[in-house]
């Protein structure tokens, strides 16, 4: 058996490989094959994974001239591309799949010089995004508690007797964002004050009835609710009269 002969997949004649190979080429620039089952370079008859086919056979990297080459994985796309970019000379490795019948792109051959740098680039780029991601939380935070102590002055403006720090804690709490409560609805956001009595309704309902106890107890939802309505009642007409 010829050295071209044993890099070919079962079924397949050396010429239609470097048919195909060469088609590759052609389409995507240098490409370096990774055998399935290994090979003989036809230059200098070392053995390895990955060739180049030529006229004269399979030639491994070191006498395809590749040999200086560092392999870098597929996977970071924009890795990829700078160090491709950034490198006077790559190449693609691809392989044969059984399978899908077809060659599959491995990753790419660059010159290492180009990768350090592409890495470099890719790392200043994960500080930017952090730095963004910092700021844009210091942001929210911001606007979140902005948002609360308005919520808090309006809590205090429908019910003037509600303690100054009990409004607050409402506020905070129902406010609070991705939990999906009252204060993060639309309506929350804009004040309205059927959302924040509905807010202030259910603080009183946790905090100063029976409710919870109810609910641990196995009585249902709505049973334990009109149980402790007259209390809420009681504690909100309380809480509106004039300061």
């Amino acid at each position: 058996m010829s050295a071209t002969q044993r890099t070919e997949r079962p079924g397949r004649t050396s010429q239609s490989a470097q048919t195909q190979s060469g088609s590759a080429e052609r389409s995507r620039g240098i490409v370096v094959v990774e055998s399935l089952k290994g090979f003989t370079c036809a230059e200098c008859g070392e053995t390895g994974s990955l060739l180049q086919m030529h006229d004269e056979g399979p030639l491994c990297l070191t006498c395809a001239d590749l040999g200086h080459l560092v392999f870098l994985p597929s996977g970071d796309a924009a890795l990829t591309r700078r160090s491709t970019k950034a490198s006077s000379l790559s190449a693609v490795v691809v392989r044969w799949s059984r399978s899908r019948k077809r060659y599959e792109r491995q990753g790419t051959l660059v010159e290492e010089p180009a990768l350090t740098l592409a890495e470099e680039q890719c790392l200043s780029d994960a500080d930017a995004r952090m730095r963004r991601r910092e700021r844009e939380t210091v942001r929210r935070a911001d606007s979140d508690a902005q948002f609360q102590e308005r919520l808090a002055d309006e809590i205090v403006r429908l019910f003037p007797r509600c303690p100054a720090r009990r409004a607050s804690a409402i506020a905070e709490h129902t406010a609070l964002r991705g939990s999906g409560r009252v204060g993060r609805s639309a309506a929350g956001r804009a004040l309205d004050e059927a959302a924040i009595t509905l807010a202030v309704a259910a603080s009183v309902r946790h905090e100063d009835t029976d409710y919870d106890s109810l609910l641990m107890a196995g009585v249902p939802r709505d049973a334990a609710r009109q149980r402790v309505r007259p209390v809420i009642d009681e504690k909100l007409a309380a809480w509106r009269e004039p300061g």
